[in-house]
């Protein structure tokens, strides 16, 4: 089995086995990571002369049911300048009833269907975590850096810390991408409230969760952009 079958069948025993609200914005708990990761993706962005997005040709590698790609839509991404790329063709469905004008596929991010230089912003969310061979990371990561411009940008947002109770997934941290990405310059913060913390705290206290944000022990994720040095 290759890896990305062996990730594709992780995928599909989790549809079968996860309730199919676990990671609706309606809990608490997911609204909470959700307007965290907005609001810090935006600043990230900001801070690295990205935003707004208009006018950008972008690429999002595992780009799922389509979750970014609706999100870069409303803060201006013209969707026709939208490509994104999947494992799973039922995900990809849902993303494409979302934003019909863009050119999604089905495929491998270890091979990248579109030519060097095509995109000024490249988008990955939770994929590496979910890529345990330490070769086919490094893969995606070469084939992420051909397909950007010299001036474009790496948005990253995954776990650096490993998950005890899933074994299908391994953090990447600081040093690791770093390594990934030979030759560039990252600009990494640490975020993202546990989302174990988050699930019980945020509906009993909005406010008590927005305070443990703050505490750097609770946060579980990286978000930052990766550039050419």
């Amino acid at each position: 089995m290759t890896e990305a079958e062996r990730i594709l069948r992780e995928f599909e025993r989790r549809e079968r086995v996860i309730p199919s609200d676990y990671y609706s914005l309606a809990r608490p708990g997911v609204l909470f990571g959700y307007t965290e990761r907005v609001r810090n993706t935006i600043r990230a962005l900001e801070r690295s002369g990205a935003w707004p997005p208009a006018g950008f040709d972008i690429c999002e590698v595992g780009c799922g049911a389509g979750d970014w790609i609706a999100d870069l839509i409303h803060w201006g991404a013209d969707p026709a300048r939208i490509a994104g790329i999947d494992l799973s063709e039922a995900r990809l469905a849902k993303a494409r009833q979302r934003a019909p004008q863009a050119d999604l596929r089905a495929g491998d991010a270890a091979a990248l269907p579109w030519p060097d230089r095509s995109f000024d912003l490249v988008i990955q969310s939770t994929v590496f975590t979910s890529i345990l061979d330490t070769q086919v990371r490094r893969e995606v990561a070469a084939e992420m850096l051909r397909v950007l411009r010299p001036s474009g940008l790496i948005l990253w947002y995954d776990f650096f810390r490993n998950n005890p109770r899933n074994h299908n997934v391994r953090g990447v941290p600081d040093a690791e991408i770093r390594a990934l990405f030979p030759g560039c310059r990252a600009d990494l913060q640490r975020t993202t409230l546990a989302p174990p913390v988050a699930r019980v705290v945020a509906p009993l206290s909005w406010t008590l969760a927005l305070w443990l944000e703050k505490v750097p022990l609770l946060r579980t994720h990286y978000l930052g952009v990766i550039r050419r040095g």
